[in-house]
């Protein structure tokens, strides 16, 4: 009798401790996240199920051009594409991006410019109509997604604090023929 009683507390420590270790993964490691919308395609798709990596930004600054998940104004986690870093002057002019005063290539929006027929993906603009500031604030990034005509990003909700970033996401595990690591 105290040996079956003894094996049942220990697959409820067991189940304790599995429980805790999800838990703590879940919170502070790593996550899963549902695409919800067409504002990332065609790098992402509406339903598309992601791991978002939590640690990532405590390890080091987030870099141009990672996807990152965060906490958007209208109490829903957007996801959107990296553009502008802190101190960044930002300008958008015939179709190309332009960095503090360098032009950058997209090779994510190849596909949907090459679909474009009436007019540029991605209008005109410098960040000072968009947010009222030559450059990106400390501690703050400014995100765009990549389906740049129907996205609600940076150019609409203002620059987004460090603070707001839950992670980096990279890896597309749902459904199974999209599985992939996205840059």
């Amino acid at each position: 009798m105290a040996k079956k009683k003894n094996e049942f507390w220990e697959w409820i420590k067991a189940l304790v401790i599995a429980v805790l270790l999800a838990a703590v993964i879940r919170y502070f490691l790593f996550a899963p996240i549902v695409v919800d919308g067409l504002s990332m395609m065609p790098t992402l798709h509406d339903q598309d199920r992601m791991i978002v990596s939590k640690f990532s930004y405590k390890i080091g600054e987030p870099e141009r051009f990672d996807i990152i998940v965060f906490h958007a104004p209208e109490e829903k986690d957007y996801i959107k594409r990296v553009i502008g870093l802190p101190g960044d002057t930002i300008e958008y002019k015939d179709d190309t991006l332009y960095v503090n005063g360098k032009a950058y290539e997209e090779p994510y929006l190849d596909e949907y410019k090459k679909q474009v027929i009436d007019g540029p993906l991605t209008e005109p603009f410098t960040l000072e109509e968009k947010i009222g500031q030559t450059t990106v604030p400390e501690g703050e990034l400014f995100v765009m997604g990549d389906n740049r005509r129907f996205s609600k990003d940076s150019r609409h909700i203002g620059t987004i604090p460090m603070e707001k970033v839950l992670g980096k996401t990279s890896v597309i595990y749902w459904p199974l023929e999209d599985v992939r690591f996205i840059k």
